[in-house]
């Protein structure tokens, strides 16, 4: 992974929360504006982020998305956090006595 498409991947994510906060614009309408975006932004993390950890993470948007009250909580950018500061994909390595 270079570093282009992982800050093209938060830019994303940044602009995907934004526009998960945007159904408080419109007071009433914002939430039935989130049965649209419920599956689209489970769709759009499952493609982002491939394997189980984009399924699970997909799941969870789409609940976070679809339940009244939660669309403050910024899943893209949680999960961007996740796989890129406080993950590590570094082999420990082992020390042999």
């Amino acid at each position: 992974m270079n570093k282009q498409n992982k800050y093209q991947k938060l830019a994303l994510s940044l602009l995907f929360d934004a526009i998960g906060y945007a159904s408080y614009l419109i007071p009433g309408l914002g939430e039935l504006s989130d049965i649209v975006w419920a599956p689209a932004s489970a769709y759009l993390m499952t493609k982002m982020y491939k394997g189980n950890k984009g399924k699970i993470a997909g799941a969870i948007t789409f609940i976070e998305e679809a339940m009244p009250g939660l669309d403050v909580i910024p899943t893209f950018t949680l999960m961007w956090l996740f796989t890129y500061a406080f993950s590590s994909n570094k082999e420990k390595k082992t020390i042999e006595v």
